[in-house]
């Protein structure tokens, strides 16, 4: 498959969210997130990061409300364990890079296996990070992925709630687009 999921970036920006790679429909449809099972968007919204709901066919106005979006691992795959340690390792430099010229103020690791495989941490706690990545602070959140039932709606909100606290950045009242 040689379709690969573009970045959405600019320099610094508040969080930049980590998938760990791209889904297949993503992928295919080169838009983030955009599987029908994937709560990312209602999430980031329900959190207080978005005024609305995103569709996933407009993740570039992510950017509006000082967010950006990537993956640890380009290559798409339908479940995230079909990598290899060793696909994250070998890009660890180019995404450390990534984080180094946009220069965020957080990284959001959507999922522990990403940022252990990354930081070389066997144990891996939810929520601010003691290290920085990237000279940004490091935030590891659950996956939003609908493959990811361990953790319900309202605690995915909870958990990104408080990244969106530490940002300090209120949502406009008004999109700044409009």
């Amino acid at each position: 498959m040689g379709e690969r999921l573009e970045d959405i970036l600019a320099e610094r920006l508040d969080v930049i969210f980590c998938g760990i790679n791209p889904g297949m429909k993503a992928a295919a449809q080169g838009h983030h997130f955009a599987g029908r099972s994937n709560r990312f968007w209602r999430t980031l919204h329900l959190a207080g990061f978005t005024l609305a709901e995103v569709r996933p066919e407009n993740d570039r106005t992510i950017l509006q409300y000082q967010c950006g979006l990537t993956a640890v691992v380009e290559r798409p795959t339908a479940r995230a364990d079909q990598l290899s340690v060793h696909e994250f390792i070998a890009g660890a430099a180019d995404f450390e890079q990534k984080i180094v010229r946009y220069a965020p103020r957080f990284v959001a690791f959507l999922g522990k296996a990403a940022y252990g495989a990354l930081s070389g941490q066997r144990e891996v706690t939810w929520g601010l990070q003691s290290k920085t990545f990237g000279n940004a602070s490091v935030w590891v959140l659950p996956n939003p992925s609908g493959r990811n039932r361990a953790f319900t709606l309202d605690q995915l909100v909870d958990a990104y709630r408080q990244l969106y606290l530490a940002t300090g950045e209120p949502v406009p009242l008004v999109p700044t687009w409009c």
